[in-house]
């Protein structure tokens, strides 16, 4: 069986690590997974319920305070799927612009990245790949900067179908899993107000290599719907302000 251990992990690309962290593998104890399986399940039952009629004004002068119910029209299938049409549109209008004084990467400046490429940075592509195909992997938009040859920003927004079962929630918790072993961050992260979810992780240790300077990193995962959030921050020449990581990723998520 798979651990965290020995998961694949980034060789030959300037980027940090990035690795696959799958729920079922990252979070142990029968009690744990009984609480996210009740997540899902409370989604599943939320979906499929009739919309729940607005309640009465509290003015008590208003002309007609009555509970107004949902149109004829509404569904509760039509309200969910509304609640994805920032989504469903261009998937790369919604990523961040550049900041100014930042140098866009042309290879990917608010561009889609395929599945291939996106597996292709981590040691065992191939495997990678398997892993994400099972979680049904819709599209992935991306974009990238730099900030006088120091600071390297790269966004990534993954959406996921949702079809069958809630992989973003997933992928995004499985992602987290393991951000706070040794060999990652090395801590918990700190939650991003507001998100629910979302948590910016600086890492506690920089990646050395002989022969060059300490690389400084950061790393970003939250999850809204159906789409999961991923940020990295490299820094080559001081330590990473986690106030300037954490800013990007309010802007982000509100983007989203």
């Amino acid at each position: 069986m798979e651990t965290p251990e020995n998961r694949p992990e980034l060789l030959k690309s300037p980027r940090p690590p990035r690795r696959r962290g799958r729920t079922t593998l990252l979070i142990a104890g029968a009690a744990v997974l009984g609480v996210v399986a009740g997540v899902v399940t409370g989604y599943a039952v939320q979906y499929d319920r009739e919309p729940t009629p607005l309640p009465p004004l509290s003015q008590p002068d208003l002309r007609d305070s009555k509970t107004v119910p949902a149109g004829a029209s509404t569904t509760a299938r039509s309200v969910n799927v509304n609640r994805q049409v920032k989504t469903d549109g261009d998937l790369r209008k919604l990523l961040l612009k550049k900041p100014k004084g930042a140098t866009a990467d042309t290879s990917q400046a608010a561009d889609w990245m395929s599945l291939v490429e996106y597996v292709e940075d981590y040691e065992k592509p191939d495997r990678m790949f398997e892993n994400m195909i099972d979680d049904d992997p819709r599209r992935i938009a991306t974009t990238s900067w730099e900030q006088r040859g120091e600071v390297f920003v790269t966004v990534n927004l993954i959406q996921f179908r949702d079809d069958d079962r809630l992989s973003a929630p997933e992928w995004g918790l499985g992602q987290q899993g393991y951000m706070s072993q040794d060999k990652h961050a090395g801590n918990r992260g700190k939650p991003i107000p507001g998100s629910g979810n979302g948590r910016v992780y600086v890492y506690d240790e920089p990646l050395r290599k002989a022969g060059y300077e300490p690389l400084y990193q950061a790393r970003v995962i939250a999850q809204r719907g159906d789409v999961v959030m991923e940020i990295w921050y490299v820094n080559n020449a001081r330590k990473i302000s986690e106030k300037a990581v954490m800013s990007l990723a309010k802007q982000q998520l509100e983007r989203l």
